[in-house]
């Protein structure tokens, strides 16, 4: 089932640049996951794809999914540091802990890897561990970053990953690629995340 979007839900240029739309710091858990509870994050938008996978976000961020991490995703929190000074250096993209609202709603919320301005253009970056070979960036994670261009204002992002078996590096260096802004994409995930928020305020 595809959602119906009004008007006033296209995607539009951001107003205010990101700097002014700071909500918290990772670097204070406590409030960092508050503020990520009363809207709609990256990592929600992961998931949106369809009107059923939006109402189980919902039913998901009220309740919990009483997921508290496994060795994959300490393995992932361990390198992503790591990671982050490879393409501060090779890419120029700083690391970033803020949590940024949109210009258009500030439920809609975003925590990107990397912030940077390249000739007055916003770029992201996204870190990501995985023990599988890609052979192309999983949808999930591009959803997750569409949704992170759409709340900064971003026009490209460079997705970083780097493959481990049994925990360790494959690979000297970790392999990346640039995922350019798609407005139709973009669209889509907001539709989903009205229905999300829809159900929250019920």
């Amino acid at each position: 089932m595809q959602p119906t979007l009004a008007l006033w839900d296209e995607p539009v240029a951001p107003r205010r640049p990101h700097t002014q739309r700071v909500v918290a710091s990772a670097s204070d858990r406590v409030a960092w996951l508050r503020a990520r509870a009363h809207g709609v994050t990256a990592t929600d938008a992961a998931r949106l794809t369809s009107v059923r996978a939006a109402e189980q976000v919902a039913v998901d961020k009220l309740l919990g999914t009483g997921f508290g991490g496994n060795d994959f995703t300490a393995h992932g929190r361990a390198r992503e540091p790591e990671i982050a000074r490879w393409v501060s250096r090779e890419h120029r993209i700083a690391p970033n802990e803020l949590l940024f609202h949109a210009d258009a709603d500030v439920r809609h919320l975003a925590t990107p890897d990397g912030v940077a301005v390249h000739d007055t253009t916003l770029v992201l970056c996204e870190i990501k561990t995985t023990a599988s070979a890609w052979r192309s960036i999983p949808r999930s994670y591009l959803r997750q970053v569409w949704w992170q261009q759409y709340v900064l204002g971003a026009e490209r992002t460079l997705v970083v990953w780097e493959q481990h078996r049994d925990f360790v590096p494959v690979d000297a260096e970790p392999q990346c690629r640039w995922v350019d802004r798609d407005e139709n994409e973009i669209h889509m995930l907001l539709a989903y995340a009205e229905h999300v928020l829809t159900r929250l305020r019920r």
